[in-house]
């Protein structure tokens, strides 16, 4: 925490008797060598300026029951589960020993740091962590887990588990969560393409991090040089799950955007799980386009103005790493402080807010739900002057 605490800008309006107080309780739950309330402790400590970039994150150093949540939409899906509750995979998730989700989701608010779209992004491990779940008092500390779930069709399932037949968190729940039904998913191209003839086109752009920093660049080339070759034909543009990386790579798909015709409409899916470099992107293309981008999905992970950067300690003794900010970004009012790096600074636009032109909700990895929702899209652009859509 001397590392955190004094260089990460987002905890400058914490009251230091506050602070002293949740570090604390922290140093109590470590001396009591009980890794989960030591743990649990830390997140509500990092939670405490409301910047979801600032965060615990004890994926790597906790057990989980064998159930993947992850909220869609405003609803806690089971995304995944052991072989013999497949069954119930797909449905709701009601209650827990009896406790409806609501309640345990209010309860675990403390602990969880950032916009409410956030939370809803890290929240849901906390439903499988059994550690969590004693702590949240949902659960006695013996017996089984009983998970009460409904499926698309209204049908329940009551899931029994024994707080045994636990698995490392890290095999279901990915440290950077993008809500796809695979915990352990990462992009195996960085631009996938669906042509809708004259109707238009769809560009899926999974993700900004490129660790070899080569397939980026080339994936965005492509893109940037398909785009420029129909400069009138809509454009869908999905970063839903595009949990972000380096938005200064798919600049040059950006310039080719804006270079289209006047007439061209650009719509934009986006979600809960759509952060950091992913937001830039939407930010940089509403400041260029103004009305003619059309927003659908839902709310972003962050808003506008967020604290970033920094980095990210691995604490050896638990497993869990600590992720810090080190600077500001307002991309709402395009404004920057001492802490802001240059090279995005002179990036930085004022792009106002984003309001979502229509909600959808749906899983990133679920095709045939996009494709359908595109040919709604295109039709409506293709049909109404207005792209059929007004803020």
């Amino acid at each position: 925490m001397t590392t955190v605490l004094p260089g990460d800008p987002s905890f400058r309006l914490i009251r230091r008797e506050v602070l002293r107080r949740h570090i604390d309780q922290a140093r109590q739950s470590a001396f009591a060598t009980s890794k989960d309330e030591f743990l649990l402790s830390l997140m509500r400590l990092l939670a405490l300026p409301g910047n979801g970039h600032t965060r615990l994150i004890p994926n790597n150093a906790i057990s989980v029951l064998p159930l993947r949540f992850a909220t869609i939409g405003t609803t806690v899906r089971l995304l995944d589960a052991a072989p013999g509750f497949a069954d119930a995979v797909g449905g709701d998730l009601i209650s827990i020993n009896g406790v409806p989700v609501d309640e345990i989701e209010a309860a675990a608010e403390p602990f969880l740091a950032g916009t409410h779209q956030r939370k809803r992004v890290i929240g849901p491990i906390l439903f499988a962590w059994p550690g969590a779940v004693k702590h949240l008092g949902v659960y006695s500390g013996s017996g089984a887990f009983e998970y009460r779930i409904r499926s698309e069709t209204g049908q329940i399932h009551d899931l029994l588990l024994d707080p045994a037949s636990v698995v490392p968190g890290s095999t279901l729940y990915p440290r950077g969560e993008h809500g796809k039904a695979d915990g352990s998913w990462i992009p195996n191209s960085f631009l996938k393409i669906k042509d809708f003839d004259r109707a238009g086109l769809l560009l899926v752009l999974p993700s900004f991090f490129d660790p070899s920093k080569t397939a980026l660049p080339d994936a965005i080339s492509e893109a940037a040089a398909l785009v420029r070759s129909r400069p009138d034909t809509p454009l869908l543009i999905d970063i839903r799950g595009n949990t972000g990386g380096n938005f200064l790579q798919a600049m040059p798909l950006i310039e080719a955007i804006s270079e289209g015709a006047e007439g061209r409409r650009v719509g934009l899916f986006m979600d809960k799980f759509t952060f950091s470099a992913a937001i830039v992107f939407t930010a940089i293309l509403q400041h260029r386009l103004g009305d003619r981008l059309v927003l659908f999905g839902e709310e972003m992970g962050d808003g506008l103005t967020f604290f970033a950067e920094g980095g990210t300690i691995e604490l050896s003794s638990s497993g869990a790493a600590v992720r810090y900010s080190t600077a500001f970004h307002d991309w709402a009012g395009g404004l920057t402080d001492e802490t802001t790096p240059v090279e995005i600074g002179e990036r930085i636009v004022p792009a106002g807010r984003l309001e979502l032109n229509r909600f959808w909700a749906a899983q990133s990895d679920d095709d045939e739900a996009l494709y359908r929702f595109c040919q709604v899209v295109l039709d409506s652009f293709n049909t109404r002057p207005n792209g059929g859509f007004v803020r």
